[in-house]
């Protein structure tokens, strides 16, 4: 395919290609210059996190420096505890995981997320310290993204005197629409409301527009556009709001409502997988 990216042809039916696969991650390891000190105290990834009935929290990592023993003291996320057992890929227990190891451990307090970090810290009271700072910060990141204003709540954060203009982003299929829009949402603007449109463009709803959002606290409204993916998933993780509509009048419709108080929040099943 060219470039840096090396591409096998493997097939897992008749295990062509297996060999050429390990060769090619040991060439890539060795130009990427992927080096670990087994003598370190162990740190690395979480992969994966469940909750067994009989286990209790199981979670399986990726040791990626240092080596993790039975008997050490993990901090992984909110998370920590001493390690009760390690297993390997094959369920068969061990006592040590090197540098490039994955094992499920067990003896966390709770379930870990995925992609989280894990290090071996020194002993219980410095991880407790650890896990309390980390879920006040997670406290203090719900906290803050509760607070974003939607226009389901704008009016009554415009009641309460929190926030006295909606700042808007606006984004739209074609610039004739964009201006009618905006030109429309600014005749809105009474004396207890203001709209703000702080940015107008062409364009499908991307990442920097929700990046813009989060700074200036801002709703972004679509009119004929889509939402890229990687928007989506900041915008869920930052608590901001994207509404997409197909007719202008809409669009307006429901801001005049949240200036009013009028706008009820519905909710929407979606479908995920069977």
């Amino acid at each position: 395919w060219g470039g840096k990216t090396i591409t096998v042809s493997v097939s897992a039916k008749t295990g062509e290609g297996v060999e050429n696969l390990l060769e090619m991650l040991l060439l890539e390891a060795e130009l990427l210059e992927l080096k670990a000190n087994p003598h370190l105290k162990a740190r690395g990834v979480v992969i994966e996190g469940k909750l067994s009935s009989g286990l209790g929290p199981v979670a399986t990592v990726l040791v990626k420096n240092g080596t993790l023993k039975t008997g050490d003291m993990v901090l992984s996320g909110m998370h920590y505890g001493r390690i009760k057992a390690m297993m390997d890929h094959k369920g068969e227990r061990i006592n040590e995981a090197p540098p490039s190891k994955p094992v499920s451990i067990l003896g966390l307090s709770g379930v870990p997320m995925a992609g989280d970090e894990f290090f071996v810290v020194k002993d219980e009271k410095k991880a407790r310290t650890l896990s309390l700072l980390k879920q006040d910060e997670a406290r203090a990141r719900k906290l803050k993204s509760s607070q974003r204003v939607t226009l389901e709540d704008f009016y009554k954060q415009m009641k309460d005197g929190v926030a006295k203009e909606l700042a808007i982003i606006l984004k739209g299929d074609v610039q004739g629409s964009l201006e009618a829009l905006q030109q429309s949402l600014v005749e809105l603007n009474t004396k207890d409301g203001k709209i703000n449109a702080i940015h107008a463009d062409v364009g499908n709803v991307n990442e920097s527009d929700v990046m813009l959002a989060v700074v200036s606290n801002a709703v972004v409204i679509g009119f004929n556009v889509r939402v890229d993916e990687g928007a989506q998933t900041v915008a869920a993780k930052e608590g901001i709001e994207i509404k997409i509509y197909g007719i202008i009048y809409e669009a307006i419709q429901d801001v005049v409502a949240a200036m009013e108080g009028l706008l009820e929040p519905y909710s929407k099943e979606v479908f995920v997988g069977r």
